[in-house]
């Protein structure tokens, strides 16, 4: 049987770190994953999916990682229930992270505002990135900022 789920999107909150009675380290989160394709609107729609991750990676992805962070995860898709105190059966499903990667820099994650500013009405977010005018180089998230000169000639395509 193949029970696999790779999902790369945006943290909906910073991920909740508790420890069992055992000691062991769980985190949860819930992560933005943008749909294919656009609604009759032509607006984009997002999923929002539950996972849960263990042990030192748990503690490791909620020390590097923060609401809005960009990340990839695998892993695999798990349902389970349990009664409330209602006495209600309650059923979960949700995503058990194996692995994960964290997708921008350490400041790019770190300068995100909390909140973004909400797009006035009507008008979608680029989907392109713009392309600035800077002699043949294109800026690089991962080297601080600094140019990178990129040609033609060097992509394989």
């Amino acid at each position: 049987m193949i029970n696999r789920v790779v999902l790369v999107g945006r943290l909906t909150r910073d991920v909740d770190l508790k420890y069992t009675q055992s000691g062991a380290a769980v985190g949860q989160f819930s992560m933005a994953v943008n749909r294919q394709f656009t609604n009759a609107n032509g607006d984009r729609e997002a999923d929002f999916i539950n996972c849960v991750i263990w042990r030192k990676s748990a503690e490791n992805f909620a020390n590097f990682t923060k609401k809005g962070s960009l990340v990839g995860i695998d892993g695999r898709l798990q349902t389970r229930n349990y009664e409330n105190q209602q006495g209600q059966r309650v059923y979960v499903t949700e995503v058990v992270v194996d692995n994960f990667s964290l997708l921008e820099s350490r400041e790019t994650t770190q300068n995100r505002p909390s909140e973004p500013a909400p797009a006035p009405n009507n008008q979608r977010p680029a989907t392109k990135p713009t392309q600035q005018a800077n002699n043949g180089y294109q800026n690089d998230p991962f080297s601080g900022g600094q140019p990178v000169d990129i040609s033609d000639d060097d992509l394989p395509f």
